[in-house]
């Protein structure tokens, strides 16, 4: 039997922001929100959202609150990465402790390593954790890639749950698809190609375009695990020029621009993220009126 975190979509969830801090009343509501649109899981603190820009205090803070308020009605997953596997590792113990589901370990970025340094950077984080860990493939982010190998490896560790691929390349996902098991999952890290991942056994999506329509990214992933492909394509290549979209521009920078003109109160972004280009902004709204999404004229 399968112990698969999850199945179907987990969202990577924004981080609602004011001028001075976290907008934890706006952060209670989405949480909410998604909980009531079927949303599967709670990534919290990763890329989405802003995970690099938050304070040690404030992480902590939003995923004790956040592990609080779900009270178990859904994985909260949270994001531990550091380019320390130290840090990584700490974080990774502190989260378990908050009562996270399971935490989301990147790969060392700017300190890169070698093949047997990868491994040993998540083997921290698995053998001292209680929760299990998801590894987190992003080469667009990290200028490197977890190899197939070292995956392999991980695989079978008894504290290895999954991993997150977001590299958008299908030959590593293929090569990475050969070592899932009951025991060892895969989510797609890309929205545009989740469809495309699920048929070579991904079990879902972490997903950004969940932020702005979760009850359909949830239907889709439920149309392709009950069978029902032919749907869950169509929905996906229906939206893909939306998806496309919310990542014109550096993520989180349009899903929270797509929020807050929905009404969403995403709120500000940390710098160095910053408002979005006048050009991008203009496209952004007309593709989101195409797909049947709100825009608030206040907003506008």
């Amino acid at each position: 039997m399968s112990r698969s975190l999850f199945r179907g979509s987990g969202v990577a969830l924004v981080t609602p922001m004011t001028p001075d801090g976290i907008d934890f009343p706006a952060l209670e509501q989405l949480i909410e929100w998604h909980i009531a649109s079927g949303t599967d899981a709670l990534i919290l603190c990763a890329t989405t959202g802003e995970g690099a820009t938050l304070t040690y205090a404030e992480r902590a803070e939003i995923i004790e609150r956040s592990v609080r308020q779900v009270n178990g009605r859904v994985p909260v997953i949270a994001g531990a990465g550091s380019n320390s596997s130290e840090m990584q590792k700490h974080k990774s113990v502190i989260y378990s402790q908050m009562g996270a589901a399971a935490l989301l370990c990147i790969s060392p970025y700017y300190v890169k390593t070698n093949e047997e340094g990868m491994y040993r950077h998540f083997m921290m984080s698995a053998d001292a954790a209680t929760a299990p860990i998801i590894l987190y493939n992003v080469p667009g982010r990290t200028g490197c890639k977890i190899s197939p190998d070292v995956v392999r490896r991980l695989s079978v560790h008894p504290n290895v749950m999954a991993i997150k691929e977001a590299s958008g390349d299908i030959g590593y996902a293929m090569k990475v698809a050969r070592y899932l098991s009951d025991d060892f999952t895969m989510y797609s890290g890309n929205d545009d190609i989740t469809i495309p991942l699920m048929s070579l056994g991904a079990s879902g999506v972490i997903s950004v375009w969940a932020n702005v329509m979760p009850r359909t990214v949830h239907d889709m992933v439920t149309d392709y695990l009950a069978g029902r492909h032919e749907k869950a394509l169509q929905t996906q290549l229906r939206y893909l020029d939306l998806i496309n979209a919310l990542f014109m521009e550096v993520n989180p920078i349009p899903v929270k621009t797509a929020m807050n003109l929905m009404g969403l109160q995403a709120g500000h972004f940390r710098m160095p993220m910053y408002p979005m280009a006048p050009e991008n902004l203009g496209s952004l709204k007309r593709i989101m009126r195409e797909a049947g999404l709100p825009v608030q004229e206040a907003a506008e």
